[in-house]
């Protein structure tokens, strides 16, 4: 079929992957993967379970290897050593968003502050940023994640994420374990972080609304091929398989 990725017009690209395969045993994830990711803007990942979408983040993080073929991120191949200092640069937040239960909000979201040595001021500089980034009362600062409703676990897992400043922010289904009201909120702090401090993003979801909104460029996953990749407009504008055309009217 026709080439349906986007990815080869990318001059200024966050993430590389270049004929990239990984399999499981018997099990083949990607063959050939190849695909460039726009910098500084949120790529979401869509696809249903199974279709590769968290094996590509667990690979921009150097989480798995690839079998073969090569992965760049902000133009450089990924260290086989010092991974900690590669991670560093970047945030990592998860569906349920994680939270250790015998810390605070304040524990969680400062404690890879405290690990690098930064000062306490510093500390207490960005954690009272980021809790107001994310329309956090600060009243639960010392609450343990049982005291939190569901929304404000979530956001203490993206409070966390940013507290490096990081370059790259890695989401995996963030925002998915929330009722649809909560989900709307988390958006809306989502996207006021974005416009302060724009990052390269890569979102992982299975929601194709969610993608819609909070993307600039789209990824189409199915078994493992990019079904389609390219600004949201297009996609939803001209869908390039049958695949594509069935997950968008599934939104209609």
């Amino acid at each position: 079929r026709a080439d349906m990725s986007a990815s080869s017009e990318i001059t200024d690209a966050c993430v590389v992957f270049e004929h990239v395969g990984k399999r499981y045993g018997e099990l083949v994830v990607f063959d050939d993967l190849c695909l460039a990711l726009p910098k500084q803007q949120t790529t979401a990942i869509v696809g249903s379970s199974g279709s590769g979408k968290t094996t590509i983040l667990q690979m921009v993080n150097a989480l798995e290897r690839p079998d073969h073929g090569s992965i760049k991120v902000f133009g450089d191949s990924i260290p086989q050593h010092r991974l900690q200092e590669f991670r560093q640069r970047m945030g990592y937040a998860v569906q349920g968003a994680g939270l250790f239960p015998h810390l605070s909000s304040r524990d969680h979201i400062t404690l890879v502050a405290r690990l690098q040595g930064w000062s306490e001021q510093r500390i207490q500089q960005r954690f009272e940023e980021l809790m107001q980034a994310m329309e956090l009362p600060l009243s639960v600062a010392e609450r343990p994640p049982r005291e939190l409703s569901g929304g404000q676990q979530q956001r203490v897992g993206l409070c966390r994420s940013l507290m490096l400043e990081p370059d790259m922010l890695l989401l995996d289904e963030p925002f998915s374990a929330v009722d649809p009201v909560t989900r709307l909120g988390l958006y809306e702090r989502f996207e006021e972080v974005q416009r302060v401090q724009a990052m390269s993003t890569l979102l992982v979801t299975h929601d194709i609304r969610e993608a819609r909104r909070l993307a600039d460029f789209l990824v189409v996953l199915r078994q493992g091929q990019i079904e389609q990749s390219g600004t949201p407009h297009t996609v939803f504008s001209h869908p390039a398989s049958a695949y594509v055309e069935r997950l968008i009217e599934s939104v209609a």
